[in-house]
């Protein structure tokens, strides 16, 4: 099983976000924190915020946060977000189906209760539990940060 880059892009987002508390982040921000693609990043953005993660502020002072408390954001709900219109076999997308072993599989049944095992774990996992005390989170999302703020305080380079 793989998720997709936009299952991973979200909750990289959602975590960064929560060790950020109220304040609001540019996507800029986010993308370098989390080592992705910019435009790959507001994509999940829009999605964060149509599925209501996540709320936007537009404007010179705008930017994103979390919707709720990182509490009451269930990683379950994010990846079925996510995760929800990709069929995890062929068999599971019924109109574009060509396996013609679809009516006799014994296979699909299974692969959908081991889908339901997986996501019933995952609706045990709220965003806080992913970043509540963790100082390793906190070290590495503060690290962009202390290098462009030790970018901005160090004297200019003389022109040679």
């Amino acid at each position: 099983m793989r998720l997709t880059v936009r299952t991973n892009l979200s909750i990289r987002a959602l975590m960064y976000l929560a060790t950020r508390g109220a304040r609001l982040s540019r996507s800029a921000e986010i993308a370098r924190a989390c080592n992705c693609s910019a435009n790959h990043l507001a994509q999940v953005i829009n999605q964060l915020h149509a599925a209501g993660f996540i709320e936007a502020l537009r404007g010179r002072g705008g930017g994103v946060r979390l919707a709720r408390p990182p509490e009451a954001i269930n990683i379950g709900d994010v990846f079925r977000a996510f995760e929800a219109d990709v069929p995890f076999t062929e068999c599971f997308a019924l109109e574009t189906n060509t396996c013609p072993l679809v009516s006799a599989c014994r296979l699909r049944g299974a692969i959908s209760r081991a889908l339901d095992a997986f996501y019933g774990e995952l609706d045990q996992v709220t965003l806080a539990d992913l970043v509540e005390n963790n100082r390793a989170l906190d070290e590495i999302f503060a690290l962009p940060e202390a290098v462009s703020d030790l970018a901005r305080r160090a004297p200019a380079a003389c022109p040679a």
